[in-house]
């Protein structure tokens, strides 16, 4: 299907998207849970892919939540072993696709070696500059700002000394722009602890589109909704 990218008038700077739907799209397919996450998780590539061909600067997914830790075991270690596999195969390619590669969220809980992939691949990627691409893994949107409390307590920064240009600079995203779109698969409306600080401004989009089929013209939709958007950011038009 042809794309009129003339169409997309605004193109946000920084995408975020919340990838849900895996498991009932395998379940729909008569397939185990973990079928849905690896598919989910091969899908990040077309997306990535579309994100740079639409000029998108920054993306971010929400691979795995502080959260997700209380599903069954069987699931969790299956994620684990597929989130392994794809850093293993994958990081060499974006590297030469310039992708540079970020991690949000905490490690702890992680086995050692996954710990040293992710921080091989983000030594690999730290100085391209094509395209972000932020992995909220081991996640949540509350224990980033207690982490960042802690940060300016440990530091000794004053009270009177925190604005929110400072406080910014503790969180994960230190550096990048605040999310202009959120994108939200497979029809829920929540928030889910995803970016909390930085979305504050952050236009929506939900799709009932499960993840692993959410392409290239569905982001392409998603855009083009963002392009016809207004954002204020709580003031009056005009004003």
């Amino acid at each position: 299907m042809e794309l009129d990218q003339s169409q997309l008038t605004k193109i946000p700077a920084h995408v975020a998207i919340i990838m849900d739907g895996n498991g009932r799209w395998a379940q729909k397919r008569g397939l185990p849970r973990n079928e849905g996450h690896r598919a989910g998780v091969e899908n990040m590539r077309r997306v990535l892919t579309g994100a740079v061909e639409f000029g998108v600067q920054v993306l971010t997914i929400y691979a795995f939540s502080t959260e997700n830790w209380g599903r069954p075991n069987d699931e969790v270690r299956g994620l684990m072993g597929i989130f392994e596999e794809v850093i293993g195969r994958e990081v060499v390619e974006l590297h030469k696709n310039g992708v540079r590669l970020r991690h949000l969220g905490v490690l702890e809980g992680i086995s050692d070696q996954m710990k040293s992939a992710v921080g091989q691949a983000i030594e690999l990627t730290k100085n391209n500059d094509r395209i972000t691409l932020n992995v909220a893994f081991n996640y949540g949107g509350r224990a980033e700002i207690l982490d960042a409390l802690r940060r300016l307590i440990r530091d000794g920064v004053a009270p009177e000394q925190v604005d929110e240009t400072l406080f910014a600079q503790y969180l994960y995203t230190a550096g990048l722009p605040d999310p202009d779109l959120i994108i939200r698969t497979a029809g829920e409306m929540r928030l889910s602890n995803f970016l909390i600080w930085q979305a504050a401004y952050a236009e929506y989009y939900s799709t009932p589109t499960y993840w692993p089929d959410f392409d290239k013209p569905e982001l392409y939709n998603a855009l083009l909704a963002f392009s016809q958007r207004q954002r204020r950011f709580g003031k009056l038009e005009n004003v």
